[in-house]
């Protein structure tokens, strides 16, 4: 095969791909609605259905008046360029190939009637099919594909470009260029309100999508943060079945071997079990370094001991020295918890006080606990803010841990604006965990 063969297949095959490119982009029927709105949601179809009906006089008062048609055909010739804009409404595509053919009758029509000496009728396109052209476009180049609606502008200029340099007419008044320039200034105008619209729409979603990732990233830090806190908890229990396996077989006189091996076997898997329980603690320790908090170093030094309850007097000792004014209640016999609950409940006192200071400067708050003979009830209250709060750096998802903690445990949080215009923290931390 020749270059020059292989040149123009080339050439040929470009040609049927470009063809069958417009074919799929503008002979359709597909529907393309305006996108819906709240507040304007029936006024641009009100305007539209206006604009139409102007056209639809207008159109059909200019052909049968100037440019000597018969009223009946003037009227169905205007009637499609009036259709075309309602219908772009809803099916741009083919509203916009109905005005096109709606142009070329009109314009061969009148043609056919024109005279040297007669009226220099507007020609190709009329006044009226202007504006109702100008709507189609605008309309299509809102909903459609860049692609699309420059074919579409392509082929209207292609298309006024035969009949009116190449086909001609004896006398008319050219309006070719100035409509094929109105042409392109409205479909770069509706491009550009499309691209803009796609650009908001794209922007609330990475929004919503960057929320949700920092709601589902704030979790998992909690939840580690959490997991790294009760490590000591479970490490000192695995410690003292260690060493209670140890101790047993020598506070038996004569031990059978049986009874060797099987405490045996529990020492080293409690030891088996610690070895793990530290290596996950170092990832996890490597992996989301603690935050601190403020205004209590011993909670931020990573291997202190986890606080209990013994310390809420310290914490709320804390608390007052920042501003904050704190009354403490305790009902019930006070005894000892298990670790978890002393220190799920803790935290969630903590993280209350923590609020009050942040979101409600000039307030009083009250720390209840409750000793009840299977729970822990928890509740801190604050009255109303005397003074606006300063803005927070933080990231509002203090409330998320406090529920993961009670939710750890089997219990149940619920927090809250009170009836006196403060807020209260209520938390039920069951004694029983194992449950």
């Amino acid at each position: 095969m020749s270059r020059l063969d292989r040149v123009t297949n080339k050439g040929a095959e470009l040609v049927r791909r470009w063809l069958g490119v417009l074919r799929d982009d503008l002979w359709t029927w597909r529907a393309d609605p305006l996108p819906p709105s709240v507040w304007v949601r029936w006024l641009p179809h009100g305007v539209v259905w206006l604009a139409a009906l102007g056209v639809l006089i207008g159109d059909a008062a200019q052909l049968g008046d100037h440019g000597m048609l018969d009223q009946g055909a003037a009227f169905l010739i205007a009637v499609a360029e009036a259709g075309a804009m309602v219908l772009a409404l809803w099916r741009p595509v083919p509203a916009w190939w109905l005005s096109t053919a709606a142009m070329l009758v009109s314009a061969f029509a009148v043609r056919a009637g024109m005279t040297a000496e007669g009226h220099q009728f507007t020609w190709p396109w009329t006044s009226a099919g202007i504006i109702g052209h100008l709507f189609v476009l605008l309309l299509l180049a809102l909903r459609v594909r860049t692609r699309v609606a420059v074919e579409a502008l392509a082929l209207t200029a292609l298309v006024t470009y035969v009949v009116q340099g190449l086909i001609g007419g004896p006398n008319y008044q050219p309006t070719g260029q100035l409509a094929v320039i109105l042409y392109a200034v409205v479909v770069l105008v509706g491009t550009a309100l499309r691209g803009r619209r796609e650009a908001r729409a794209e922007l609330v979603q990475q929004t919503t999508l960057t929320a949700e990732e920092r709601a589902r990233r704030t979790l998992l830090e909690e939840r580690s943060r959490i997991a790294r806190e009760l490590h000591d908890v479970v490490a000192h229990h695995m410690s003292v079945i260690s060493i209670q396996a140890q101790v047993a077989p020598h506070l038996v006189e004569d031990p059978p071997d049986e009874l060797r091996e099987n405490l045996a076997g529990i020492r080293q898997n409690a030891v088996e079990a610690l070895t793990e329980l530290r290596r996950v603690l170092d990832v996890l320790r490597s992996e989301h370094p603690g935050p601190q908090r403020p205004g209590n170093d011993a909670d931020s030094v990573p291997h202190a001991p986890q606080p209990t309850l013994d310390r809420l007097e310290a914490l709320v000792e804390n608390t007052r020295a920042a501003g904050l004014t704190v009354t403490t209640d305790v009902t019930g016999e006070r005894r000892a918890l298990p670790p978890g609950v002393e220190l799920s409940a803790y935290r969630i006192v903590q993280e209350a006080l923590s609020n009050v200071l942040r979101h409600a400067p000039g307030a009083t708050a009250r720390v209840a606990l409750a000793y009840e003979p299977h729970a822990l009830r928890v509740e801190v209250t604050n009255t109303r803010p005397t003074r606006e709060a300063p803005p927070s750096s933080g990231a509002g998802h203090g409330l998320l841990g406090m529920r993961e903690r009670a939710g750890m445990l089997g219990g149940s949080l619920t927090a809250g604006p009170s009836a006196d215009g403060g807020y209260r923290v209520a938390a039920l931390l069951p004694k029983d965990t194992t449950a």
